[in-house]
């Protein structure tokens, strides 16, 4: 005899349902436990028998990388599954409520004129300032709802069942005192047989009336907002990539991810890796869309500007499957873990959905707030809570809807984007060629931005033997003992003098330089480098943050990314200053590199995937700092 769905889940204080494919809802039940760290998730019992968790990861738990938050106190939860199993999509959808649950006293928590506010700031005192390249700042829409609980859940996620498309995930997760139901379009990150996924997406397009068209959407692909935007975010991930991966990961797309009533932009990073998959989700916490980059940068300006904690916004849902089948060494559980964005939250008879924009050195305050209408309505929409858009995305049957991606004209369009970055992280990178610095060592010195994993990665690539140490554990006897030391980049404002991590690097810079020792400094440390040798430091008119730009280095023009607030500068046409060799612009004298005796430095990130010549242009600088 069958088991319906209301018969599996009556009487558990504890469950969660997932659709994860087009035909099926998962059933999971069992008990919660909440946990302190990652580490704690306990994925055997006590026996040492590999079990099956389901874990709800709060933001707050990017404590455990040292970077700050409001903590809310929001748990570490794990359902502990003692059962999994299936049912029919359609015949859970037959066998759910969808009678819809009315909501009170509804609205955003920031007025639009104090979310625009908070919009400028960022731009002018964060982005401006060289904090960062961009940030996601979030408001909430909340509701009253007096309808029971869980079943209120339980027609939300019907509703989501019968009308969402495009979803990584659509979820309910029901724990005592606590409802989330979503449809995540976007796995963080997926660890399955020793490959590691990405899936970076970022630009938001929201469905004019009577759905999107060729026209329209090749509009939104043609802006330079959302195309830089999405590279900002990939660069970003292939940071978190690159400390998790032996071979650094590969990107493949772009691609688009249709839903319902929005579409966005997304790659694929894929990569090799034997870490613990705890490990993994700890080196990737979190998403750059849903926080900013620099990483760790980002969650200290969410920190200054977010009035409110997260909660569990931008955090994951993260299920840990054991393996059926163990090689020796390897790991025994695959991971699964989406973003929680797209998902409302119920405590307490209040409806919260958080919503972010993400902000940019060319975002409007107007469009953004925009954006998060657009995003409120998107998932109140899906959800059934508000009306649904009208459109011919909502009466005809999904199976009956046009894929625009296979458009041939959007497909160029999408193909058009990959010519603009770099075929290191876009091929494979296997090679039998001689590596061209094998046999050198070099320390990279981290000043709290991730690009150093990258760096590391493709010196390593050239055969270097790397290692890494953040800016406030590196000695002067570690500095003394390197053959070569690749100074890092890192946000803020280079002449800071109350800064002691701007302090430290200039220690770093200084004491390479003075003793004649290799060095190559990248970006705020280039800045660093050309201050010491009597080089202004100034502010750009306009950030460069995500912008690609060809440049002449040494003898060479090379299309490198940048992500700089301000620059060295020197006048236009100069070549030398003292025993520097200058290349500079010819006609704003902004410095793009230098070289010396024993160092050579590069405002620009040969690392990012907006350098098409970096890798090439890196190993250049190596070796002349080496010579």
């Amino acid at each position: 005899m069958t088991v319906s769905l209301p018969e599996l889940i009556a009487d558990r204080p504890s469950f969660a349902l997932l659709a994860r494919d087009t035909s099926t809802v998962e059933v999971l039940l069992g008990d919660v436990v909440d946990v302190d760290l990652l580490a704690d998730i306990p994925l055997v019992d006590a026996a040492g028998t590999p079990r099956e968790v389901l874990a709800l990861v709060p933001y707050r738990q990017v404590r455990e990388r040292g970077f700050a938050c409001h903590d809310d106190g929001a748990p570490l939860r794990c359902l502990i599954v003692d059962e999994h199993t299936a049912i029919d999509r359609e015949t859970a959808i037959a066998q759910l409520p969808s009678s819809p649950v009315a909501l009170t006293d509804a609205g955003f928590d920031l007025s639009d004129e104090d979310y625009a506010a908070i919009v400028r700031q960022v731009i002018s005192d964060e982005i401006g300032r060289g904090e960062g390249a961009n940030f996601v700042i979030r408001r909430d829409f909340t509701a009253g709802v007096e309808a029971d609980p869980l079943t209120a859940g339980l027609t939300w996620f019907q509703a989501l069942l019968e009308h969402e498309r495009g979803a990584y995930w659509t979820f309910l997760v029901v724990t005592p005192g606590h409802v989330a139901v979503g449809a995540s379009p976007e796995a963080h990150v997926v660890a399955r047989d020793g490959i590691v996924t990405m899936n970076p997406i970022s630009g938001t397009f929201r469905h004019p009336a009577g759905g999107s068209t060729v026209e329209t959407l090749s509009e939104f692909l043609r802006s330079t907002k959302e195309t830089e935007e999405l590279f900002m975010v990939v660069d970003e991930e292939l940071k978190m990539m690159s400390a998790v991966c032996s071979d650094g990961g590969r990107i493949t797309g772009p691609h688009l991810k249709e839903m319902s009533r929005l579409t966005h932009t997304e790659y694929m990073l894929r990569g090799r890796s034997r870490l613990d998959p705890r490990d993994i989700l700890r080196e990737t916490m979190f998403a750059p869309t849903v926080t900013g980059s620099p990483m760790q940068n980002a969650c200290t300006v969410i920190q200054r500007h977010e009035r409110e904690p997260r909660g569990y916004y931008s955090g994951v849902a993260a299920l840990f499957t054991p393996r059926e089948t163990l090689a020796v060494g390897e790991q025994t559980h695959d991971l699964d873990a989406p973003i929680l964005i797209r998902t409302a939250y119920l405590v307490d008879g209040r409806l919260r959905v958080p919503v972010g924009a993400t902000l940019v050195r060319h975002s409007d305050p107007d469009g953004e707030v925009g954006e998060t209408h657009g995003k409120a309505a998107g998932v109140l929409g899906a959800i059934g809570a508000v009306p649904r858009d009208g459109g011919a995305d909502v009466d005809e049957p999904a199976a009956e809807r046009p894929r625009l991606a296979a458009v041939p004209e959007i497909a160029e369009l999408l193909a058009s984007r990959n010519s603009r970055l770099a075929p290191f992280w876009l091929n494979p990178q296997g090679t039998d060629a001689p590596a061209p610095l094998s046999g050198h060592g070099a320390l990279v010195v981290d000043a709290e931005d991730r690009f150093t994993t990258m760096l590391a990665h493709q010196l390593r690539h050239l055969g270097l033997d790397v290692r890494i140490l953040p800016w406030n554990e590196v000695t002067d006897d570690d500095l003394d003992a390197a053959e070569l030391v690749v100074s890092g980049p890192g946000p803020g404002d280079p002449r800071d003098p109350d800064s002691r991590r701007m302090r430290r690097m200039r220690e770093v810079v200084a004491r390479r330089v003075d003793a004649g020792r290799p060095i190559l400094a990248v970006c705020l440390s280039h800045q660093i480098l050309a201050d010491s040798l009597g080089i202004d430091l100034v502010p750009l008119a306009s950030p460069h943050q995500g912008l690609q730009k060809i440049v002449p280095v040494f003898g060479e023009d090379v299309s490198i990314g940048f992500y700089n607030t301000f620059t060295a500068h020197v006048a236009p046409g100069t070549t030398q200053v003292g025993v520097a060799e200058v290349s500079s612009d010819p006609v704003t004298g902004d410095v793009y590199a230098l070289r010396g005796p024993g160092f050579a430095s590069v405002q620009g990130h040969l690392e990012s995937i907006l350098s098409r010549d970096g890798l090439h242009t890196l190993q250049r600088l190596a070796e002349d700092a080496l010579a």
